[in-house]
């Protein structure tokens, strides 16, 4: 098959674009490289990769041929108040637009990368996709916005799209800001780490493998307009993810406490019934298991500065 795989150079992008690869996919990859965190690690993510340097808010968009497109690029993270809004709407809301708009036009499947920040602090855990989204943050508003944009473009113009809330992807390559691996980076390289609130706050955490998984599931086999969770089989409070890493790494965290972050939400718990019943897939990697991989990348890369 050929496949485009936006967002690349990215952590979940870059596994994916290796993954379809090694199985025989003819695989063009599409990124920004914006300077969200530092573009060096992006370059770094995309080696031996056919990645294309490409801004899909403006550039033009031409996916004559593929067979699908897995859309993952986009503005990470909750932290999203302020005047970086405008980024969020420009990279998540307007890009998928584009990218909605042309694969409409080339008949091509696409797989849309959203996010768990769109429900919120849900009302029932574990949460399933029925549950009211009621996001707290302006990066969970962009993403909710545009599952509704791909819902608008199927109806209106036919467009195949599939929808995967993603919850707490980790493991190597993890995106630098997000609190896993800060606490790798932490524990390697002797450096504090910042905890937001009390670190009670869980989440449902799912190990990149596990993502990739669902992602070319979803692509293979989802009905068209399906929407699914994709979340760890297990839920974890921060406080046990950093004991977790602390009897990996056989050394204590560093750890500073600070406020709780705006735009954070206190608990994710993914009910993944409905990806389990449709498409058979389960997540296979538990946590500790993850995190040893995770520790063991990050640890290596420290250790060859």
């Amino acid at each position: 098959m050929r496949y485009v795989v936006t967002g690349a150079a990215g952590f979940i992008g870059s596994h994916l674009a290796e993954g379809l690869s090694a199985a025989g996919h003819e695989v063009h990859g599409i990124d920004c490289f914006t300077d969200y965190y530092d573009p060096a690690r992006k370059e770094e993510n995309a080696a031996g990769l056919d990645v294309t340097r490409l801004d899909l808010a403006e550039d033009g968009l031409d996916f004559a041929g593929v067979d699908g497109i897995f859309h993952l690029a986009g503005q990470p993270g909750v932290r999203s108040f302020g005047p970086v809004f405008a980024d969020y709407v420009r990279r998540n809301v307007l890009a998928s637009q584009r990218v909605f708009e042309a694969a409409t036009a080339a008949a091509a499947r696409v797989v849309f990368a959203s996010s768990s920040s769109v429900y919120g602090d849900a009302e029932t855990y574990p949460t399933p996709e029925d549950t009211p989204p009621l996001p707290l943050s302006p990066y969970g508003i962009t993403k909710l916005s545009s599952e509704h944009l791909a819902r608008a473009y199927a109806q209106s113009f036919g467009l195949d799209v599939v929808v995967l809330r993603y919850f707490t992807v980790y493991g190597p390559r993890q995106r630098p800001d997000m609190a896993l691996a800060r606490m790798v980076e932490g524990l390697a390289a002797g450096t504090p780490f910042e905890l937001y609130g009390d670190g009670l706050q869980s989440r449902s955490f799912t190990y990149v493998d596990d993502a990739v998984a669902a992602t070319t599931a979803a692509m293979k086999g989802a009905k068209p307009g399906a929407l699914y969770n994709v979340g760890g089989g297990e839920e974890a409070t921060m406080r046990e993810a950093i004991e977790t890493l602390e009897r990996i790494a056989g050394r204590r965290l560093d750890l500073r406490e600070g406020p709780p972050a705006a735009g954070d939400v206190r608990r994710t718990s993914a009910d993944v019934s409905r990806i389990q019943g449709d498409l058979g897939w389960e997540p296979r990697v538990g946590l500790e298991d993850g995190l040893k991989e995770q520790w063991l990348w990050a640890s290596a890369r420290v250790a060859a500065r």
